[in-house]
């Protein structure tokens, strides 16, 4: 038997016991640095898990989430509704676009979000007398969240047979072949309730391309199934836009929000539902089955809504685009000198991917990307940067220095002198 790496009380997920991380666990944080226990200081380069596009310890957060549990430490929205979720309900139709989205549902993460979603699609088919469209399409490759509706939606190989996750209503097809979603709504077209898309997959950021999305929505036109974009870790400006689905041609039935929505600082998120949803519900008195303790707290709407006021009053947008730039040439500079490298990603959500590497190479050059001031995230055969929106440039160039120089030795063939 191997004896686990940590002996702390946490349980650590998505890692096995004896490769659990030995480092010091993590004490401070705040703007772009995270401070470990022993006093070690690192540059963010993911900003969190992708959720704190402002930066650690903005105060116009702490302090409306603060005044909030002074005024209203809870209220429910469970059977009915509060001023503090009315306010932040509407500001976020208003942010992604009141003539797309009527109403909103509130969670508490983003894979409850989703769970959320997939009961509902489900349900806007059987009131209009579809019931038979209960199956759900989804992407390879994509990631959906950890709770079971979720994971049926997952595209990667993340243990569903031994969780028992039921995905026998669930189809996935590839992005980049067009013409397996074609095949497939041309065999069970009538029996599809929606199409689920992250508009740039968070596993390796592979952007979703248009001629698939143009499938998509020919597709809606012709079968009648709803469109889903899953926008958790793309949402609040995180390829450039305020909602990734904002640059597509056409508008989604339904937009799910977490990571950036309280600046990492609420268990929360939002499904944003379409006008024409909305009114099949209305009309057929028909109500939704959801709720949750903790969703849509006045502290979790206080949150989102100074979140988004400080999109607004901070040009968050702007200097993100301006972040993205400084990111391009870096991550051409680290390409040019690492030979094989190669990037994916679009705006502040990128990948550089490692020829061939293991899940045991790319763990090490995390771990020294660490060791040397920088924490970038793994991905398949890549790693990953996501870095917050609000970057300082020299701030962002000491971030990229140790990254560089650390892939570059990685990917150097042994013996050699890296320049």
């Amino acid at each position: 038997m191997r004896t686990p790496a940590s002996t702390g009380f946490t349980a650590q997920f998505f890692v096995s016991p004896s490769q659990q991380s030995l480092s010091p666990p993590l004490a401070s944080a705040r703007g772009t640095t995270v401070t470990y226990a022993d006093g070690t200081r690192c540059r963010d380069g993911i900003s969190g898990l992708w959720n704190v596009p402002l930066g650690y310890g903005h105060a116009g957060v702490a302090e409306a989430v603060h005044q909030a549990l002074l005024d209203a430490s809870y209220l429910t929205c469970f059977r009915g509704t509060h001023t503090w979720v009315e306010r932040a309900s509407k500001a976020l139709l208003d942010a992604a676009g009141a003539q797309n989205y009527r109403r909103v549902a509130h969670a508490t993460s983003g894979s409850a979000a989703v769970d959320s979603a997939i009961k509902l699609v489900r349900q806007y088919q059987a009131v209009r007398g579809e019931g038979l469209r209960r199956t759900i399409i989804s992407l390879k490759g994509s990631y959906h969240g950890m709770t079971l509706g979720a994971m049926s939606l997952t595209g990667e190989s993340l243990r569903q047979v031994v969780y028992g996750t039921d995905a026998r209503a669930v189809r996935h097809v590839d992005h980049r072949r067009p013409r397996e979603l074609e095949h497939l709504l041309e065999r069970e077209g009538s029996r599809i309730a929606a199409v689920v898309v992250e508009p740039l997959q968070g596993s390796g950021a592979h952007v979703v391309g248009d001629d698939f999305l143009s499938v998509v929505f020919q597709g809606r036109r012709q079968h009648g199934y709803l469109v889903v974009a899953d926008e958790v870790a793309t949402g609040f400006g995180r390829t450039g836009p305020m909602f990734a689905s904002q640059s597509w041609t056409e508008s989604p039935d339904l937009l799910i929000t977490s990571k950036g929505l309280t600046n990492g600082t609420q268990a929360a998120s939002a499904v944003l539902v379409s006008h024409q949803v909305v009114q099949t519900f209305d009309d057929a008195d028909s109500p939704f089955m959801h709720g949750e303790t903790q969703a849509g707290t006045p502290a979790s709407c206080a949150a989102i809504l100074a979140t988004l006021r400080a999109f607004d009053e901070d040009d968050v947008l702007a200097q993100g685009r301006r972040v993205h730039a400084q990111l391009d040439g870096r991550l051409q500079a680290l390409v040019e000198r690492a030979p094989g490298t190669t990037c994916t990603g679009s705006g502040c959500f990128r990948a550089v991917h490692l020829p061939d590497a293991s899940g045991a190479e790319v763990a090490r050059i995390i771990e020294r990307c660490r060791l040397s001031g920088a924490i970038v995230q793994p991905g398949p055969s890549s790693l990953q940067l996501v870095p917050a929106l609000v970057y300082e440039p020299c701030e962002l160039d000491l971030l990229m220095d140790r990254v560089e120089d650390v892939v570059v030795a990685s990917c150097a063939p042994r013996g050699a002198v890296v320049a």
